[in-house]
């Protein structure tokens, strides 16, 4: 009974967070604003998060020019002919973030029937716990939510299917991921331009 009345409420608090959400250049703003205040998004601020923080702006700046779709990914997403929100939790000192939403972005302004907005993982914890993944509240996290009969379709995240997997074989092997690993996946995440991103995403919306 429990877990039908959470579930109940989902729809509820999506709805909630669109109402407080940004938009991808007001969140940017909002990032590099409290950068200029030596301060990162979320409750917890430590000089390691800003660093985190000032390291994924610059990222995002430069993946925002960067970043191409390809053609074929393009004329599908423009087709997408029903409305769609896609609600981003997440925060700014989050490296997977940094990496995806831009590419996200990129998609959604190929199609005005996909509508992007972003809140922040801390200050919507409640609606973060219908959405954790292996019971953590890893982010960044895209629910796919149908705004006319308050469905929601799928969700997405904290990183692409290939990069999923090798942190998970990763883990598997060493029991958790070092110093070594993450490094490992920036090359990754460089080489691989967004281009497993947008083949999720076209997945989900096939």
């Amino acid at each position: 009974m429990e877990q039908t009345i959470e579930k109940m409420n989902i729809p509820e608090l999506i709805e909630q967070g669109i109402a407080k959400s940004y938009t991808y250049l007001e969140y940017k703003k909002l990032v590099s604003d409290l950068l200029a205040e030596g301060k990162s998004t979320g409750v917890e601020q430590s000089e390691s998060l800003t660093n985190y923080s000032m390291l994924n702006d610059r990222r995002m700046k430069r993946l925002d020019k960067t970043i191409k779709i390809e053609d074929a990914a393009v004329e599908h997403f423009s087709k997408t002919e029903k409305k769609v929100s896609w609600l981003v939790l997440t925060e700014g000192w989050c490296g997977d973030a940094a990496q995806s939403l831009p590419v996200i972005n990129k998609i959604t302004e190929l199609n005005e029937n996909i509508d992007l907005k972003i809140v922040l993982r801390d200050e919507n914890e409640e609606l973060m716990n219908q959405f954790l993944t292996n019971g953590g509240k890893s982010i960044p996290k895209l629910i796919g939510y149908n705004p006319e009969n308050k469905e929601v379709l799928y969700s997405w995240g904290p990183r692409p299917s290939t990069a999923t997997k090798m942190v998970n074989d990763y883990k598997a092997e060493h029991g958790g991921l070092d110093a070594e690993f993450k490094q490992d996946l920036q090359v990754w995440y460089n080489k691989n331009k967004g281009a497993n991103v947008v083949e999720d995403l076209l997945a989900l919306l096939k």
